[in-house]
């Protein structure tokens, strides 16, 4: 997919999980990517850091350091770049954080993302991506989340701000004209993945004899999604640009474009929903070690499953996220052995 008239694209958050693999697969694509970066402490600036280094190593890729809330900032660097499109990743990432520290989410992922649709309005590029969470579904208990369904019950106010940022998509689409699109991300994981996640903590603490906290008493199911596969859809997302209202449009089962404005929102998940204790299991069989475990009740703001139709996503590009999740685990373990030298 290297004929597409969008050449240059700005990464929000490229020194993170996902916007480095993201970047990663653009630049391999030839394209000219510019990333953006706060190098929050949320986690080992390190890990951001080397990702980043990685990144810089190729020619087509440059990089801005600083605040999505430092409004000028981000408008001088958009405005030197001139992007083609914006694929908006960086926030404030973390259902359990965002109890401890709302205010982050509001000035990161409400304040921050209204700088970035700024940018996007005045530079009138062709497409507007944007992460939001399968967090939104919140309290839906009928399961696959389909595109379709409310998510009008958001137990988090991390996913209170994930569900603004939709609402705030679809207005800029609608007065300006902006071909958005958000996806909802299920549970992702993979190699140079976010320390705060559950594979990423089994991992370090299995290795290290540490207990492990299974919530829920492990009655859980997430609809776990492979970073490489997430990416790969978000990369043919850039070319499925949701048309005008009014404009020839062929359709799309499941389709959820907005009647009033160029705006869809799309499900990147696995489409499969996995128990906790298999998933663990499976990190015990990849180190060769068994995990202590430490049952605890299901913790506040979370939810017992998560499982994704990616039917949409199908239909718009012909890409279904296909890794299982003993293969992706497998990966992961790969790497971090090889990262941390153990």
């Amino acid at each position: 997919m290297t004929d597409s008239p969008a050449r240059k694209v700005l990464v929000t958050g490229s020194a993170g999980f996902i916007g480095f693999h993201l970047s990663t697969l653009l630049l391999e694509q030839g394209f000219r990517v510019h990333g953006f970066d706060g190098m929050t402490d949320y986690y080992d600036v390190r890990l951001k850091e080397r990702r980043h280094q990685m990144l810089l190593q190729n020619e087509g890729f440059s990089a801005t350091t600083a605040m999505l809330e430092e409004a000028d900032v981000f408008a001088a660097m958009a405005a030197e770049f001139e992007p083609d499109v914006i694929v908006h990743l960086a926030g404030q990432a973390g259902v359990r954080y965002s109890l401890e520290n709302p205010r982050a989410y509001i000035d990161s992922n409400v304040v921050g993302t209204f700088n970035v649709m700024e940018a996007a309005r005045t530079h009138q590029v062709k497409h507007l991506l944007m992460a939001s969470t399968s967090s939104v579904y919140g309290a839906n208990e009928e399961m696959p989340f389909a595109e379709t369904d409310k998510a009008d019950t958001p137990m988090t106010i991390y996913a209170a701000t994930k569900k603004a940022n939709e609402a705030m998509g679809h207005s800029y689409a609608h007065l300006y004209d902006l071909p958005t699109t958000m996806f909802r991300f299920f549970t992702v994981y993979g190699p140079w993945g976010r320390p705060d996640m559950a594979l990423f903590k089994f991992t370090d603490a299995i290795l290290k004899g540490n207990p492990i906290d299974i919530y829920n008493n492990g009655e859980m199911f997430r609809d776990f999604t492979y970073v490489t596969d997430l990416v790969r859809g978000i990369r043919l997302l850039i070319d499925a640009v949701p048309a005008l209202p009014g404009a020839e449009a062929a359709a799309v089962p499941g389709d959820n474009l907005s009647p009033v404005a160029p705006f869809r929102v799309v499900n990147i998940g696995n489409s499969d929903k996995v128990r906790l204790l298999d998933f663990v299991d499976e990190i015990e069989r990849c180190l060769g070690r068994e995990a202590i475990r430490n049952y605890m009740p299901m913790q506040m703001g979370d939810v017992p499953a998560t499982w994704a139709n990616a039917d949409l996503l199908k239909h718009l590009t012909g890409y279904k996220p296909q890794t299982d999740f003993r293969d992706g685990i497998a990966q992961f373990v790969a790497w971090f052995r090889d990262y941390y030298d153990t």
